[in-house]
């Protein structure tokens, strides 16, 4: 199949500037309601850069932002794009057990059912947080009523990943339990390459991202998974104090060319649902 041909899967994980994991040292939980929430203003941005793209996209949501903007799903639904869950309060799986993470996944599904009016049947873990050591999440996930999750990344990184994982669909606990798709990655020189977006996307030449997810159309005839966050459209966003250099480069990097390099994106290539593009749902 030729690029153009490939509906690829475009998602945004929404959460807010102060939720990212590499803040979660700096910044109590207990403290997220007292900062001022960004979410609104950047769910607009994105939502008009894929109304200008003639594109759709999964936004994986997470419950905390749902319950206090309840108007922001429905204008994503309204917009045609899919809701999915990322979780109630951004915890990663990998500090969860079994119990704690059901209770999490079940609340957030519900909630984000009730606020959409629409069946939630996708779900990605915060910071990518399945791998080798908690694989019984996509069972928990099943319990749920889940019928996939993207999760698992297949790269090494110092936070999360799962190297030795398969780079496309696949079912971890069997074809009757939940079906994985990992975000993109292109395999060379024996390593798995990241191609699916995130801080990788701003760090990189526009041209490099663009090379890589033709490679995965063009060479393995497969679609991609991309992925963005509503803050990195936010370069204005308040600033945190106190952290590392690294924390600091990752996340404030190239915001102010995250919008353009997404319009690019959107012109280069076709995007479309997770559920779509994966589940065949019709909607």
């Amino acid at each position: 199949m030729t690029t153009a041909q490939i509906r690829n899967a475009m998602t945004i994980d929404v959460e807010d500037y102060f939720q990212v994991s590499a803040f979660a040292p700096h910044i109590l939980r207990e403290h997220w309601d007292s900062l001022p929430c960004r979410v609104e203003r950047n769910i607009d941005i994105a939502l008009a850069l894929l109304n200008e793209g003639n594109a759709h996209a999964t936004f994986f949501t997470l419950g905390w932002i749902a319950e206090r903007y309840p108007a922001v799903v429905r204008r994503i639904v309204d917009n045609g794009h899919e809701i999915a869950s990322h979780g109630y309060g951004h915890h990663r799986v990998s500090d969860q057990n079994r119990n704690d993470f059901g209770k999490d996944i079940t609340h957030a599904k519900k909630l984000l059912e009730d606020i959409s009016g629409r069946s939630v049947i996708g779900y990605r873990a915060p910071s990518f947080s399945i791998g080798a050591d908690n694989l019984w999440a996509h069972d928990v996930l099943l319990e749920a009523g889940y019928q996939y999750s993207s999760s698992i990344y297949p790269i090494r990184h110092d936070h999360y990943g799962m190297p030795e994982a398969p780079r496309f669909a696949h079912y971890p606990r069997g074809q009757s339990g939940v079906l994985e798709l990992p975000p993109t990655t292109v395999a060379l020189l024996g390593h798995n390459l990241p191609a699916a977006g995130g801080g990788y996307f701003r760090l990189l030449p526009y041209q490099a991202s663009r090379w890589l997810i033709r490679r995965v159309n063009r060479q393995d005839g497969k679609p991609c998974i991309f992925y963005f966050h509503p803050w990195e459209l936010d370069p204005d966003q308040p600033r945190q104090q106190g952290i590392s250099s690294k924390t600091q480069f990752r996340h404030y990097v190239n915001l102010t060319r995250m919008e353009s390099r997404i319009q690019a994106l959107l012109r280069d290539f076709h995007w479309d649902r997770m559920d779509r593009v994966f589940m065949k749902v019709e909607t």
